[in-house]
């Protein structure tokens, strides 16, 4: 006698199907007496499918789709009497094609990052998440049309793909580029002490090949929102990862305004999201009751000689600088008292999380004597209501330094450059510097750049008109018009005029013809460091220039000082243009942006002793930059996906511009310089950015570009337009 064991149904599943695709599934039982007959107890199975009771085999080709069919199987075994066991099973036939997208289109994240992805998709079933190289986390791991996953980003830098892929076909795929960026901040003018413009640290913004193939082109890339300031954004905006506030992290971009405001945006919510903002010039911010920011342009006008080259308010204009290790921002105020008596300017830390001052004794009002005879005595002063704190601050070997020129050449000014240090009993002046104390003018202008630092902590800058005295070989001989410093600083707080010494300089031949014809060294140009290669070693260099139109390539180890050929110039190009711009350098190649001339670059040819820069590209759009040209910036991926941004200031709505209307972002290939994309190419001007400002620089960082605007003003009072001032958010566009 022969006692089976019980009937019983072991499939839980089936399979998905695809109209149009053969299909095979198998029931299985096990238990009682063979053979066993399966039958559709409830249902009906989908169009093409048919069941074979002798061997429980699902087959065939479906021809419609189905979304999970409920059916009940049978199935019977030869015993007498037969036992009879059931299951209820759904079957889902996907259609014929099934489709994939994922959103956002393409992703830029921080280290360890979090963000949602969402799917669209008309697979039933859904799909499951996968990431190449494998790293970081999922969950939930499958997700259906309309839902998504929240994904952490690696905490590796470099570019990943993330796929979705099919649960009914798993053929089917659908994948994004992820890039994710180890970049902790840009902190400063143009990302270093270099100044060369550059971020090496992006991986989401990618070139391709005449804007197909990358990230960056049309109908991948554009605006994407807008943030709102209550006054023209002069200053290039700055940003910073991973900083917690209230309570929630973020990455925070920074903007500064010349209506004396600073705001902290979230970098990438969108619509925008506020942080924070702050005036400095309340009373928290140290200062007096009913001081204004200084009126400026064509009437009414508290600086300069009513030419109206900033309108139409003094406020915030040279870029900050942050510490990153104490959470500090560091940034010079202008203001006035109600009557337009007395004149202020400030120095602030501000604590990065919440706009506060960081300390009772910040503010600090910025003062300082020099030794000459500038102003009739044997001492010049400081004076706050002419000098115009254009460059951006920069912070070296733990001094802040600033540097300032005058406001439309309305004398009395000088090219002073002051350092401050920060502690726990607040600001000190370590060191004082006028550069023409004896002559007066040698303004540090340098477009809106920003002094730039070697190794050794010397500092290096650009002057402007002035007189120049130093290869006399009697006293007076310390004035440095038209000339590139490098200072060595020794702080001093005792005598902070005994701090500076310039320890090389260049000083162009036509210095007096420069000076004559106001034709400025220092006009742009900021002195930009870079290492190259020459012959069989490496050579520190620094590039600047100016309205001359040459471009010189100096050793920073010897700087070359005067002579009437310019012997001491490692290299000298003469562009044919003016030169009120920054250039940048990466692998070896300059990057200008010359006013009236296309964008050029110079690659480094080192068959040649020295070394010497020869002209590799031009963009062909624009064929020529109205005034001032563009300081290019390069985002890229270590030496390789360089993308270069230039920005269209043409239109910059004050007196002496041609015209009013919107900053244009352009950007090139860095290697051929052809053009992938710029904001005007959208239809309806979808893209357009707010009204220009002269000299400002864009900023990017992880997957998107900041351009500050004056929003939709005009060049008319503050006030007169509904948007006084704006920030710009471009960025790889959604699906």
């Amino acid at each position: 006698m022969t006692v089976n064991a019980a009937l019983a149904v072991t499939t839980t599943s089936l399979a998905g199907a695809q109209v149009g695709e053969p299909y095979t599934a198998m029931l299985t039982a096990t238990g009682g007496t063979p053979p066993r007959t399966w039958s559709l107890a409830a249902g009906t199975l989908p169009a093409g499918l048919s069941l074979t009771p002798s061997s429980g085999v699902i087959s065939g080709t479906p021809t419609a789709a189905v979304n999970s069919d409920a059916l009940t199987f049978a199935v019977a075994d030869s015993n007498v009497p037969a036992q009879h066991r059931s299951v209820n099973l759904g079957l889902t036939v996907a259609p014929s094609s099934i489709s994939i997208a994922i959103s956002p289109r393409a992703a830029a994240l921080t280290l360890g990052e979090t963000t949602n992805l969402s799917v669209t998709t008309n697979d039933p079933l859904g799909v499951t998440w996968s990431l190449t190289p494998a790293a970081g986390s999922f969950a939930p791991v499958q997700s259906t049309s309309g839902t998504g996953t929240t994904f952490t980003a690696p905490g590796t830098a470099g570019t990943y793909t993330i796929t979705a892929t099919s649960i009914t076909n798993p053929t089917l795929t659908s994948s994004i580029a992820l890039g994710v960026t180890g970049l902790q901040g840009l902190f400063t003018y143009r990302n270093d002490s270099a100044r060369d413009g550059v971020n090496t640290q992006e991986y989401a913004l990618t070139p391709g090949s005449g804007g197909t193939g990358g990230s960056v082109g049309t109908g991948t890339f554009g605006k994407l929102y807008s943030c709102i300031a209550d006054g023209a954004v002069y200053a290039q905006p700055l940003w910073a990862a991973n900083l917690t506030i209230n309570g929630a992290r973020h990455n925070v971009v920074f903007v500064a305004s010349a209506h004396d405001s600073l705001f902290a945006f979230d970098a990438d919510a969108n619509p925008c999201v506020q942080l924070w903002s702050v005036s400095l010039i309340d009373g928290a911010h140290g200062a007096n009751p009913g001081e204004v920011t200084v009126p400026s342009g064509t009437s009414g006008y508290q600086v300069g000689v009513g030419s109206g080259d900033i309108t139409p308010e003094v406020g915030v204009i040279g870029t900050p600088v942050i510490d990153p290790s104490s959470g500090t921002l560091y940034v010079v105020s202008k203001s006035m008292d109600p009557t337009g008596t007395y004149f202020y300017q400030r120095l602030h830390a501000i604590d990065v999380t919440t706009g506060n001052e960081k300390a009772v004794n910040s503010p600090v009002l910025i003062q300082g004597t020099y030794p000459g005879t500038g102003d009739g005595t044997m001492t010049t002063t400081f004076n706050a209501r002419y000098e115009n704190q254009r460059t951006g601050l920069a912070l070296i070997s733990g001094s802040i330094y600033i540097a300032w020129a005058a406001h439309e050449d309305a004398p009395p000014y000088y090219g002073w450059v002051m350092g401050y240090t920060y502690g726990s009993s607040g600001f000190t002046q370590v060191s004082v510097l006028n550069v023409t104390p004896n002559v007066q003018y040698g303004g540090i202008w340098m477009g809106g750049g920003a002094p730039s630092a070697d190794a050794s902590g010397h500092l290096y800058l650009i002057t402007g008109n002035g007189g120049f005295d130093a290869t006399s070989t009697s006293a007076p001989n310390n004035d440095y018009g038209d000339s590139l410093l490098q200072l060595s600083v020794t702080p001093n707080p005792t005598t902070p005029s005994a701090a500076f010494s310039v320890s090389r300089y260049f000083t162009p031949q036509d210095e007096a013809d420069d000076d004559a014809d106001d034709k400025d060294f220092g006009a742009g140009g900021a002195a930009v460091l870079a290492n190259v290669t020459s012959g069989t070693g490496t050579v520190g260099v620094v590039v600047g220039g100016g309205k001359d139109g040459s471009l010189y390539i100096l050793n920073q180890a010897s700087l070359g000082g005067f002579s009437s050929t310019d012997s001491g110039a490692w290299q000298k190009i003469a562009t044919g243009y003016h030169i009120f711009s920054t250039v940048s350098m990466w692998n070896d190649t300059i990057y200008l942006g010359p006013f009236s001339g296309p964008l050029t670059s110079y690659a480094l040819q080192t068959s040649t002793t020295p070394s010497q820069f020869v002209q590799q590209a031009h963009a062909t759009d624009p064929v020529s930059w109205g005034f001032p040209g563009p300081s290019p910036a390069i985002s890229a991926t270590g030496t390789t996906n360089g993308v270069v941004w230039a920005l269209d200031n043409n239109h910059y709505c004050t007196n002496q511009s041609s015209s009013c209307g919107p900053a244009v972002l352009h950007a090139y290939d860095a290697t051929s310089l052809v053009e992938l994309w710029n904001s005007s190419m959208a239809a309806g001007g979808a893209d357009a950015a707010g009204n220009a400002v002269k000299f400002t620089v864009p900023a990017i960082a992880n997957g998107k570009v900041y351009v500050g605007t004056r929003g939709n003003n005009t060049g008319g009072a503050l006030g007169s337009t509904s948007i006084a001032g704006e920030l710009d958010v471009y960025g790889l566009q959604p699906n």
